[in-house]
């Protein structure tokens, strides 16, 4: 697999050619509605075996081999060039694929009110490279009871494809986390067993096999009473033969002050918990001034600490499937808009501007003006932002990746799973 970054002057046919593919194939991988309209800056998956690459200045037979893990000897082999020879730039290399590793794959679907044909449809075609689908959520409420939300063909679509069916659970109310909810269900024993039979009685019904506890903005001195109940879930689930799960905010410290972080016990959840979904996104979110939304650097961070205090394989790296787009100056109060990868590539067409890439935060961006003389910015994901945070969890050795939300186009993202990864069925 390839990604291609589009340069001025480039057609869909020229591309195709230099990669010996075809423009039926880079429509369809890439999902372009419009094939004569490409954007300059616009990552393109190319769906060929291996990859290609142009020998640059300083570039050597062993620093390329180095470079994408093959060999030396491979290298000349499959490109019949003489291992005594200098490279000249430009020399179109073919690179072979390497071993693929085995990883998880999670990704959460919110069905609100009416499940929608389109939402289905999303989750149909992620769920061939899914571990787990995961209904966003079950509310717990203070009597210990919960409400569920709409399943439609979500279990069926997770067992004609292999996947856990995750119960996702929430301290939600009025579609925001409850520390006093939290308080209740944690500390009060009687209304917890309650709950705790509500849970196990309603996973049984529905075919659930993983249960995840999505708590968020407990009150800092439920940090013990919270490690607590997942002890006591943990034994419970267990005589089920059920996994258990949590989200985390993103901590960088054990005593990282905060209402989102005080009462998440890292070590502890690594201990009880059979893995965790660290939520490593949303630095740039849509309240807050224009950013990238899961920066490399800060997600790196987030997971080396992690995994000093839990074992690297229980942990799922949180991922966006989505960008925002704001409009500037930003002012405090002002909400951004969701964008999914696909859409925002639309509207740099639309504005016909270049898509832009730092690569500190390795994230696309660019900038327009709408129709009403107003700044915007948009920060996204494109194949080669995907691409780092692959390569990150490859080299962190981490458990997998859990995607926020389905419904949101990114056609790249599923392919490069396929190039980068075994994904485990359960």
């Amino acid at each position: 697999m390839q990604i291609h970054v589009v340069q001025q002057g480039q057609t869909l046919f020229g591309i195709a050619q230099a990669y010996n593919t075809n423009v039926t194939e880079l429509v369809r991988a890439n999902e372009l509605p419009n094939p004569n309209q490409l954007v300059v800056g616009q990552s393109l998956v190319i769906p060929i075996v291996g990859r290609f690459y142009w020998v640059q200045p300083g570039d050597t037979l062993f620093s390329i081999a180095r470079r994408f893990n093959v060999s030396s000897q491979q290298l000349t082999t499959i490109n019949q060039i003489p291992t005594n020879r200098p490279l000249s730039i430009g020399t179109r290399l073919y690179i072979p694929p390497t071993s693929k590793v085995t990883k998880e794959v999670n990704a959460y679907v919110e069905p609100r009110g009416t499940v929608t044909a389109a939402l289905e449809n999303s989750a149909r075609a992620a769920a061939p490279y899914l571990t787990y689908l995961a209904p966003f959520s079950f509310q717990a409420q203070r009597d210990g009871s919960l409400r569920e939300p709409p399943l439609n063909q979500f279990p069926t679509i997770a067992h004609g494809n292999r996947n856990v069916l995750m119960m996702v659970i929430t301290n939600q109310e009025n579609d925001q986390f409850s520390d006093e909810l939290g308080r209740i269900l944690l500390n009060d024993q009687d209304i917890q067993t309650t709950f705790l039979n509500n849970i196990v009685n309603t996973a049984r019904r529905l075919g659930f096999r993983d249960i995840h506890f999505d708590f968020e903005f407990l009150r800092p001195e439920d940090r013990q009473a919270y490690n607590r109940f997942l002890r006591r879930a943990k034994e419970r689930f267990s005589r089920e033969g059920w996994l258990l799960s949590t989200a985390l905010a993103p901590k960088t410290r054990a005593d990282q002050p905060g209402r989102w972080y005080e009462a998440h016990d890292y070590r502890a959840h690594g201990e009880i918990v059979d893995f965790v979904v660290i939520m490593t996104y949303e630095w740039g979110y849509s309240g807050g001034p224009p950013m990238a939304v899961s920066p490399i650097g800060p997600v790196r961070n987030v997971l080396e600490y992690a995994i000093t205090e839990m074992p690297s394989q229980k942990i799922l790296m949180g991922q966006n499937l989505y960008g925002y787009d704001w409009t500037l100056p930003f002012q405090q109060g002002t909400v951004a808009r969701a964008v999914s990868p696909q859409q925002a590539i639309a509207l740099a067409s639309r504005h016909n501007v270049p898509i832009q890439y730092d690569t500190k935060a390795q994230a696309p961006f660019f900038n327009y003006t709408d129709e009403n003389g107003r700044n915007h910015r948009v920060w996204f994901e494109d194949a080669r932002s995907i691409q780092a945070k692959f390569d990150l969890i490859k080299e962190l050795n981490i458990r997998g990746i859990s995607y926020w939300k389905l419904g949101l186009s990114f056609p790249q993202n599923w392919l490069l799973i396929t190039d980068n990864f075994n994904v485990r069925k359960r």
